[in-house]
């Protein structure tokens, strides 16, 4: 079978999970052909599924059920509903691996209403059907998330409802590889969180990361990871930057421990920036490093810190000034998480979606010049495609330069572009001892590179006050006066982004043609700085 040769999309799922009813549902809304495995085998064998286990036995069954599944798998553009024990067989290992499969999952208790009336049908659910349930819902579990795509749970919902989330699941097109040494997909759409029970299959134990701020989030996070057969293990951190620091790393260290996690086992980050950079840290420094998964719930963590492999702390000197280079397995960007985002944390996020327009995607500055409004609307596809695009640009820049050496060697601008603004910003950030948002004051740095940029490089002087209408647009600060400049020079001198005693900036000569500036004249830094005092 080629891969070019196979179904659009294949149900697995337990006994009663819907996959007939639903699968015949979904393909009259794509008008494509369904094909029930069960009834196929049925049709050939001239007799019923628990006659032919009567009559020929479970091994023959499964070897009909083996050639007919292989020739549904194989039919481009069909729907295809699989028996339950389907997956369970090796024979069909490479004919499941060409096709995104789609777990429809089910309560023990709404599975054996479902199937009250059918257990002559169902031979494996004779004698006792809730036991033979709850012992099939062990022994496949781990088997459907190891081989899902998705999981859609149909506990409670209509044939109607469950069809259009798998045809809403099957419609994702905004995931983005991060091709890395190891390589992961960034999935940017509104039900990612379908796709976390397959993400954490496989380990034991997962350490939910996040503040109790998100308690609804985390009760999501929580039952997929459960509905994976894996077990869930809350740890909450403080709110924010709070949680940057060695004494909660070294509290989390413990827990850890405490609860026999091994590198096996895997840590998912839920949260803004700040708790994707803490969890990714205490995952890349626990046992040497153990796998993570990023649930970013702010616009800043999906478009920057979930996305690139950088995690780390702060230290009172200055901020990320310890941390470590070490890629999620996935990121997983569900857009619905947004909805109760306070507007002032959306503009936030987006300013580092400006900045990248500035460095590297002009039609992201089109799109918020054309709407600012809707640009910061979280229900928006605007907005989603704003994100996507801002995800889009990191995913290319950290593939090339993940440890950020190739400006460091002096060829062209690598991922030292995505600092653009953030050399005044983290100075900022410091000075005001983090009670700054991070996007507010990358939105104040980036008008400061702005002005630097024009008096250096000869940036065209509308360019600088595209900066500062794009940002406003968003609601977002150009100006600072919150300290001198001779205090922020100082800070600037010891961020982690300078390089020995050299200040090196990030600036532009037009929308999109990025450099790095070493050592700029001190006095068109302050001559800058005055710019945009407020």
């Amino acid at each position: 079978m080629s891969c070019a040769e196979h179904a659009r999309v294949t149900l697995i799922g337990p006994p009663g999970a819907g996959k007939s009813v639903v699968g015949q549902q979904l393909a009259a809304m794509l008008e494509a052909p369904f094909i029930d495995v069960d009834a196929v085998v049925e049709q050939r064998a001239g007799m019923s599924v628990a006659r032919i286990f009567e009559q020929r036995g479970e091994a023959a069954f499964r070897q009909l059920e083996a050639e007919v599944a292989r020739e549904a798998l194989s039919t481009t553009g069909a729907i295809v509903a699989l028996g339950g024990g389907a997956v369970t067989q090796e024979a069909l290992a490479v004919e499941l691996a060409h096709t995104p499969l789609m777990w429809l999952d089910v309560s023990v208790e709404e599975a054996g209403q479902r199937v009250s009336r059918q257990v002559g049908q169902r031979p494996l659910l004779a004698d006792d059907p809730i036991r033979r349930l709850v012992e099939l819902d062990r022994a496949r579990r781990s088997i459907y998330a190891d081989w899902a795509t998705w999981r859609v749970d149909t506990t409670g919902r209509s044939i109607d409802d469950v069809a259009c989330a798998v045809r809403d699941c099957m419609s994702m097109n905004s995931i983005i590889q991060v091709d890395t040494d190891h390589p992961y997909g960034v999935v940017v759409d509104r039900l990612a969180l379908s796709m976390l029970a397959p993400t954490v299959a496989g380990a034991a134990k997962a350490a939910i990361v996040a503040s109790p701020a998100l308690s609804g989030v985390v009760d999501r996070v929580r039952a997929e990871i459960v509905a994976a057969g894996v077990q869930p293990y809350l740890i909450e951190v403080p709110v924010g930057e709070a949680a940057k620091t060695p004494q909660v790393l070294a509290d989390c260290w413990s827990r850890l421990a405490a609860a026999d996690f091994t590198r096996s086992d895997i840590v998912v980050g839920v949260g803004g920036g700040a708790t994707t950079d803490f969890a990714g840290f205490l995952a890349a420094s626990y046992l040497r490093g153990i796998p993570w998964v990023a649930v970013p719930t702010s616009v800043l963590g999906m478009v920057d810190a979930a996305v690139g492999g950088k995690t780390g702390i702060d230290l009172p000197e200055g901020k990320n000034l310890a941390g470590a280079f070490w890629e999620p397995s996935a990121v997983l960007a569900d857009l619905d998480t947004l909805v109760t985002l306070p507007p002032a944390e959306v503009a936030a996020g987006m300013a580092e979606v400006a900045k990248e327009g500035f460095t590297d995607d002009p039609e992201i500055i089109s799109l918020i010049a054309g709407n600012p409004a809707e640009a910061r609307d979280v229900k928006s596809d605007r907005l989603a495609e704003l994100i996507t695009r801002a995800v889009i640009v990191k995913a290319r820049v950290v593939a090339d330069d993940l440890r950020e050496r190739t400006t460091a060697a002096g060829s062209e601008v690598g991922r030292e572009r995505l600092n653009y603004g953030h050399t005044l910003a983290h100075a900022i950030e410091a000075h005001e001892n983090y009670s700054w948002r991070h996007g507010e004051a990358v939105a104040v740095g980036c008008v400061f590179a702005a002005e630097v940029a024009h008096r250096v490089l000869g940036l065209p002087r509308e360019i600088v006050d595209l900066h500062r209408s794009v940002f406003s647009g968003l609601g977002l600060p150009t100006g600072y006066s919150g300290a001198s400049w001779d205090d922020l020079r100082s800070i600037m001198a010891r961020d982690k982004k300078a390089r020995g005693s050299s200040l090196r900036m990030v600036l532009l000569r037009e929308i999109g043609d990025v450099t790095v500036v070493k050592d700029p004249p001190e006095d068109v830094l302050r001559d800058a700085f005055r710019a945009i005092q407020r």
